[in-house]
């Protein structure tokens, strides 16, 4: 599987763990849920570890990411980056799977 988080994405998900007071075996959820205007929203979350059927993705210094099997088959490819624009700040998603989405940039359909 592969999942794309840029360098700001990155830097941000560290900050997060830091903050969190994780351990070696934490990391970044990134799932997908049903639900949002689209049909599927994006869901990350710090978890203590991975549970058992977990793919698990390693990045620079040390970060892991978490996608449990039913997120996997929609995240294939994805690219995550960390924006801060006049809306806000917050993790944005590049997904080439998705065939639509909605203006809060959170949910998706395929």
């Amino acid at each position: 599987m592969q999942i794309q988080l840029t360098d700001t994405a990155l830097a941000k998900v560290q900050s997060f763990l830091d903050d969190y007071g994780a351990g070696e075996e934490a990391g970044l959820r990134v799932a997908v849920l049903p639900g949002g205007c689209s049909g599927f929203q994006y869901d990350l979350n710090i978890e203590d570890a991975p549970d058992g059927e977990d793919e698990i993705l390693d990045f620079s210094h040390g970060i892991r990411v978490f996608v449990d099997p039913f997120s996997a088959q929609h995240l294939e490819g994805v690219e995550i980056d960390y924006v801060s624009n006049m809306m806000g700040d917050g993790f944005a998603f590049k997904n080439p799977a998705a065939t639509g989405g909605c203006g809060c940039g959170s949910s998706f359909t395929v």
